[in-house]
């Protein structure tokens, strides 16, 4: 995460072409920012590394008119967290898998009993969370996906702490009636 000191004056001089500020700004903030869009996609690393480069192309876009009520880490969580809602949310083409191509796909060398198993909580719980309504899925998300804390989330939800703990209260409640029922 960048350091909080700095985090004003870094942004203020990538906002005005210092590339050194803005190389310092994507150091300190890439490693998250990729972790967590790897999480949202559900370790599609492909599609996180591409929403990452949309995240920072965007950021780099709004930087001017970064006000700095939050941290540049969590403002650039948020981007990237909207950059991944805007991509589930477009229709996208599918196409079928020829089957030469099929064939020289690589043979999975774990478990696959294991790996399944595993998968499918995991993708029960993505989509548990993904179903919450926006507030309560940008509070999950931003707590326990990119470790942000209560009162930075509240800064950037602009409410107080006290709203987001009972969003996550509310928001953790739904979700184990949610994934007691498909268990």
């Amino acid at each position: 995460m960048a350091r909080t000191g700095d985090d004003r004056e870094t942004v203020h001089a990538a906002a005005r072409g210092d590339r050194v500020a803005a190389q310092e700004l994507v150091e300190s903030t890439y490693r998250d920012v990729w972790s967590t869009l790897i999480r949202l996609t559900g370790g599609d690393s492909e599609l996180a590394a591409d929403l990452t480069q949309e995240t920072y192309r965007k950021a780099w876009q709004a930087l001017p008119k970064f006000q700095g009520r939050a941290k540049f880490s969590t403002w650039i969580y948020r981007i990237a967290y909207n950059t991944f809602l805007n991509h589930i949310r477009r229709p996208r083409a599918v196409q079928p898998l020829e089957e030469e191509a099929a064939q020289q796909l690589p043979a999975d060398t774990v478990d696959p009993v294991a790996a399944l198993s595993w998968g499918e909580e995991a993708a029960g719980l993505r989509e548990a969370v993904l179903a919450l309504p926006d507030d309560l899925r940008f509070t999950v998300a931003a707590r326990y996906w990119q470790g942000l804390r209560v009162r930075e989330i509240a800064s950037l939800e602009e409410v107080s702490p006290a709203a987001i703990r009972k969003r996550l209260r509310k928001a953790l409640a739904v979700l184990r009636l949610t994934l007691e029922e498909v268990s």
